[in-house]
């Protein structure tokens, strides 16, 4: 989940939790009627928003953690492929040492 769908989820909540609080607020009920359906929607929105918050985690979890995957196997590709230019390099190298020496060789003849 991106930080701009987090704060549009959060804002979402937040106005229906007030716009229901100030519905409940001016119904032709009872004090503690309307006491008692304030507390109901308080309680049925801190839930609602708890399991949000954990889905949302549990896909930020998910999403990390594949991330991190994708990294390490990327990691190693390219560990890999330096490790075989490495090769390439050092038998190259040891290709003109060779004919260095041979040069060297018949040079002090």
């Amino acid at each position: 989940m991106t930080n701009d769908s987090g704060n549009v989820l959060l804002a979402l909540l937040t106005g229906a939790a007030i716009g229901a609080g100030i519905g409940i607020l001016y119904a032709p009920d009872k004090g503690v009627e309307t006491r008692h359906k304030i507390k109901r929607k308080v309680d049925d929105t801190a839930h609602d928003f708890a399991e949000r918050i954990s889905h949302a985690k549990d896909e930020l979890t998910k999403s990390a953690n594949e991330k991190k995957d994708a990294f390490d196997r990327k990691l190693d590709e390219a560990i890999s492929t330096m490790s075989y230019k490495a090769d390439d390099i050092i038998e190259n190298l040891e290709r003109k040492l060779e004919e260095l020496k041979k040069k060297n060789a018949q040079l002090q003849k």
